[in-house]
Parts: structure tokens; C-alpha cells; sequence
């Protein structure tokens, strides 16, 4: 399980620049970003070097932003691996709430599923015993 940061971003020109400005003035690092909006906001969520710092960055910056716990997971980037992960999920009646990917290096891709909190483990237990690794920060970071 890693940590992800999630932050409620105005849907206005320069607004994303200046939050990317930000945590790159703190000199934190982002391995993934993803951006799902309205007319009005958007929710950004990052894959960072260090969320607990982004978190009071972006907060003294006038940024409302938060930690989630999110499950990451290593799969070979080829067609057809995320629907492997996925079928390693059916019939354990968890709930998907949202995911994306992101390409790790030339042969790994990292799908990052965001789970309910009382269906981790049992999502914890069907990717691994489906054969895929569960990473934490170090593993991405490292």
C-alpha cells in the first residue's frame, strides 16, 4: 500500500501550473499524476516522494490537499495484464472506486486502485495470490 496525495484543484488557467510550481519549489518529486474534473474543479491525485510534506506544502500554499491510501501494483506492461488483475478481483465483491496506470520502466507498468478500507485485505489477498506483487514507496521510490 502507498500513499497517495489527492488535492481539490479550481478549474481555472495557471491553477495546475501553480500547484506542480509548488511542489517543485519543496523539491518533491512526482511519479505520476492523473486529473479527473468538472466544469468548476478537478481532482488531481500524484504519486509522490513524499506526501506528508506535499500535504503542509500545499496547505500553506492555499491548496486543499490530502493522503489517501491507495493499493499499487506491479504488472507487466503488456496487453492484457490490468484484465488479469482485474479477473484476480472477481468474486471477491470489491469495489473498484477509481484506478489508473502509470509505466514503472520498460517491461513493468504500476496500476494504482483505489479500495474501500474494509475490502483491503481481501483485495491484498486475491493480487497476490493471482501472482502480482504489491509494492509500497520504497519499491517505486527505490
Amino acid at each position: 500500500m502507498i500513499m497517495q496525495l489527492t488535492v481539490f484543484l479550481e478549474n481555472t488557467e495557471g491553477r495546475l501550473a501553480a500547484l506542480c510550481r509548488t511542489l517543485a519549489d519543496a523539491n518533491i518529486n512526482m511519479s505520476a499524476l492523473t486529473i479527473a474534473e468538472t466544469s468548476d474543479y478537478g481532482i488531481v491525485r500524484i504519486i509522490c516522494d513524499n506526501v506528508f510534506n506535499a500535504v503542509d506544502v500545499l496547505d500553506e500554499a492555499g491548496f486543499r490537499a490530502t493522503k489517501t491510501k491507495v493499493l499499487a501494483v506491479e504488472v507487466p506492461d503488456r496487453p492484457g495484464a490490468l484484465a488479469e488483475l482485474l479477473e484476480a478481483l472477481g468474486g471477491t465483491n470489491v469495489n473498484i472506486e477509481y484506478g489508473y496506470c502509470f509505466l514503472s520502466n520498460g517491461d513493468k507498468a504500476i496500476d494504482v486502485l483505489k479500495i474501500k478500507p474494509e475490502d483491503r485485505g481481501k483485495a491484498e489477498a486475491a493480487i497476490e495470490g493471482a501472482g502480482f506483487k504489491l509494492l509500497h514507496w520504497n519499491d517505486i521510490a527505490g
